[in-house]
């Protein structure tokens, strides 16, 4: 059956008019949805030589999909009113893809070309290869530790970034901005610890120039985008009447925070709707808190539940108060933000989450949970801890999330947890799954995953176990 269509958008510039001035490393769907949506409307407004150059480092799916486009692809955004029909935006700031299994050279070519000014980044947490928990490099990552053996020719994003800086600083260059949008705490700060170690270890004159002439804005990114599946595709192909591997779909809110400190010029991103500020930290902490982490939360308990997707837990009385409950608790954790409502601003992630027409899956927001609860549940805590207040909602999240990295459901079936630190959950379950209070003292006991003040702490313990046992015993909705 062929789909209604609410509006299509074709693209309304000439992308050919406009030159590559962004190489983008981890064009996941994440990315067509958000900066490259904006970039987007910033060039039919504007013009300019902002173009995006993609980058995939793991695969060639995506640069396959959207070379035989020329860059092109379909941005199908979603109402959050049931029964009213997408709308189907054709989206043309991208130029082509570059895929690192088949050499890095033209990447590093494309980064060191003077019309290059910005090199921005969606490679989620773990790829930055820094401990999140100290800003340190991870030298046991084995990415770090391949690209400093070969710091002329790597393959991850921190080595290439710094080989192509090296390039352009011996070529009397001007040096480009790296824009970290992932979903990290001070992602700018983050992003520039690791260059800067990186390179003082392959030249320290190198990472003294960086110091000085490279910049590295944080930012605040915010727009739900499901993975997109077979089904999903099907669609577009109904819908356009001719195939589109490259679209992806997303929900009507979009937001992006931008700290205002680049090096070389930058898109008139605010033209588009981002928020450019001088300090990104008070909103980054308030999705961080309440966005992710009510998602976080939502996940590990609604997939436990048998939730397959987003919208299913929040038709789920007992699920949906809990999410409110987390909601409200999280605000209560940060500091008042001129012109944001968070009573406001948890009503309307409320109304997102539910939105119907959006298959965002439980399973897929629960990947990297060690990588990820830190930020999102552990720092909130250990707030809440330090001011004697009610930690139920954060011990509750901890207990599904210990649970969950069981990797086996009630029934004995197992499932994939994919997350960077697996093998460790494996070995505390091993030694102490038998026991929730063991369990917990023995997660609670790894390096580098929780704030001293919460692994320390007797009473965030004690209600974790708690919650644990009941999940155990009786299931998610019956503990809650």
């Amino acid at each position: 059956m062929r789909v209604t269509i609410m509006h299509s958008e074709p693209c309304a510039y000439d992308p050919s008019a406009s030159d590559v001035g962004i190489v983008h490393i981890g064009i996941g769907a994440f990315h067509r949805a958000h900066q490259a949506a904006y970039t987007d409307s910033v060039l039919a407004k504007n013009g300019g030589d902002w173009r995006i150059l993609g980058v995939s480092l793991r695969s060639t799916e995506v640069a396959d999909a959207m070379n035989a486009q020329e860059g092109r692809y379909t941005l199908v955004v979603r109402s959050d009113q049931r029964g009213e029909p997408p709308v189907f935006r054709e989206i043309g700031s991208v130029a082509s893809v570059l895929a690192g299994q088949r050499g890095v050279t033209p990447i590093l070519d494309a980064m060191t070309r003077p019309q290059t000014r910005i090199v921005s980044l969606t490679i989620t947490e773990k790829a930055y290869g820094v401990d999140l928990s100290t800003g340190q490099l991870n030298l046991a990552d084995p990415q770090i530790a391949k690209d400093l053996a070969n710091p002329e020719l790597p393959t991850g994003a921190i080595g290439l970034i710094t080989r192509a800086l090296a390039v352009r600083r011996a070529a009397g260059t001007e040096p480009f901005t790296i824009l970290s949008c992932d979903n990290l705490p001070n992602n700018g700060a983050l992003v520039r610890a690791g260059v800067l170690e990186f390179a003082h270890r392959v030249d320290p004159d190198l990472a003294a120039w960086i110091s000085v002439h490279v910049r590295f804005p944080s930012t605040m990114v915010d727009r739900i985008t499901p993975a997109s599946s077979d089904s999903f595709f099907f669609e577009v192909e109904q819908a356009l009447g001719h195939p589109d591997l490259a679209a992806v779909e997303t929900e009507p809110f979009s937001q992006w925070v931008i700290e205002d400190d680049f090096c070389n010029g930058r898109p008139a991103w605010e033209d588009a709707g981002a928020i450019l500020v001088q300090d990104v930290e008070p909103f980054e902490k308030m999705k961080l808190r309440m966005l992710n982490g009510a998602h976080s939360m939502l996940a590990y308990a609604g997939y436990l539940s048998g939730c397959t997707y987003v919208r299913d837990v929040m038709d789920n009385p007992k699920l949906a108060k809990k999410v409110a409950a987390h909601l409200q608790a999280a605000s209560e954790t940060l500091t008042p933000l001129e012109g944001v409502d968070f009573n406001n601003y948890a009503a309307e992630l409320i109304k997102r989450f539910g939105n119907p027409n959006i298959a965002h899956e439980t399973y897929q927001i629960a990947m990297d949970g060690t990588q990820k609860m830190r930020q999102r549940i552990f720092e909130p805590a250990a707030e809440v801890l330090e001011k004697g207040g009610d930690i139920d909602t954060f011990s509750f999240a901890t207990a599904c999330w210990i649970r969950y990295a069981s990797g086996r459901h009630d029934s004995g079936t197992e499932y994939a947890l994919r997350d960077p630190r697996e093998e460790e959950l494996a070995g505390v379950y091993a030694a102490h799954g038998q026991n929730a209070e063991s369990l917990v003292k023995g997660i609670f006991a790894l390096p580098n995953l929780l704030p001293a003040a919460v692994a320390k702490s007797e009473t965030f313990a004690k209600n974790v176990a708690q919650h644990l046992q009941k999940i155990r015993a009786h299931g998610v909705l019956a503990a809650i």
